[in-house]
């Protein structure tokens, strides 16, 4: 366990605890510009009462976003909660917050931000890619060629996708890139499902607004950008993958559980959708026996999407102004319960003063 900051040990301090790295160094770089916020290194290899020792005094805590990589009672729940009685607020490492229960920290006064936009570049393109491989089908004949000699170009013969109709589910920052990207690069017709947007933002984000049923029967291609909540769980299933059209192509860099496992599977298999690129699994990294991996139509990933030198840097930016202007009393711009803003004002004061 490591401490930085000019401030350590001081009444005054504002207390910052993250496990083990920043999704960038630039993070501690730009927290380090306030003598007065004193960063805390923690490591899941500690005892669990260290580290507890560690919540209990912090004010911030940059979390991380994937819940493959963080121990359950590190999850910003209720009951972690109840254990951090000064914590003021929880940063999601990047634009997911699945480790994050938003409604117990709004209930214990807690504000709640992420680093949304900061990957939307790095999913964009890993989302079209995923599309480009799928229609030429260039997985399919990479695996061909690696096991087997000689082989019939025609076999394997691909589909533009120029013209062709994209569906995009969640219309936010990587939702809006892609339908940029489709529309002008490919002249594709992109119809997009957002029930969070008025008709103005579809039309201001190059997409025409449509149901979920009608994004599913009509779209050649369809790629999920929304968040995993409780709406958003099994979104997908087998009643939606066979209201897709047949022939279609399925693409999830958004996150696992957001789809059907299962029910994709089923989908592929009887040849209803022709592939599956898929960055995103309900366990992660998914094991090497996963049926979806067995079938030679489907592209995967290990959630690397948004990993990219570029984006790291660009949400560990991101994670580290808005701490910045958190604790100078200054409203973040990623702010995901701002009902809760008075209240946190309130808390502030309490601990630190005008």
């Amino acid at each position: 366990m490591s401490e930085t900051g000019n401030s350590a040990g001081r009444d005054g301090a504002k207390r910052i605890v993250y496990f083990e790295k920043f999704a960038d160094p630039v993070t501690g770089t730009i927290l380090a510009r306030d003598p007065s916020i004193n960063v805390q290194r923690l490591e899941l290899s500690n005892s669990d009462a260290e580290n507890w020792q560690a919540f209990s005094g912090a004010h911030g805590y940059q979390i991380r976003a994937a819940r493959d990589e963080l121990p359950v009672h590190f999850f910003a729940n209720s009951e972690f909660l109840a254990r951090c009685p000064n914590m003021l607020v929880v940063s999601s490492m990047g634009a997911g917050f699945d480790t994050v229960d938003l409604d117990a920290c709004s209930a214990a006064g807690v504000i709640v931000v992420n680093q949304a936009g900061g990957n939307a570049e790095a999913v964009a393109e890993h989302a079209l890619g995923l599309m480009l491989a799928l229609s030429k089908r260039v997985g399919e004949t990479d695996q061909f060629m690696r096991a087997q000699d000689g082989i019939a170009r025609n076999t394997y013969m691909g589909r533009n996708i120029q013209g062709k109709t994209l569906g995009i589910i969640g219309l936010g920052h990587i939702g809006r890139r892609m339908a940029e990207l489709c529309g002008s690069l490919f002249g594709m017709r992109v119809l997009a499902y957002d029930p969070y947007l008025e008709d103005s933002d579809f039309v201001e984000r190059g997409a025409i607004s449509a149901s979920f049923e009608d994004v599913l029967a009509n779209a050649d291609f369809v790629t999920v950008h929304c968040p995993r909540t409780a709406e958003t769980i099994n979104l997908l299933d087998a009643r939606a993958f066979g209201l897709m059209k047949p022939g279609a192509i399925f693409v999830n860099t958004a996150r696992g559980g957001i789809h059907d496992e299962a029910a994709l599977f089923a989908a592929l298999q009887s040849g209803h959708l022709s592939a599956a690129g898929l960055d995103v699994w309900a366990v992660e990294p998914p094991p090497r026996d996963h049926p979806l991996l067995s079938l030679s139509n489907v592209l995967a990933s290990p959630h690397t999407a948004g990993v990219t030198h570029e984006s790291r840097h660009q949400v560990a930016s991101y994670a580290g102004e808005q701490l910045l202007d958190i604790f100078a009393g200054r409203r973040p711009p990623r702010l995901l319960n701002p009902e809760i803003w008075p209240v946190f004002q309130e808390r502030y004061r309490a601990l630190f003063g005008d």
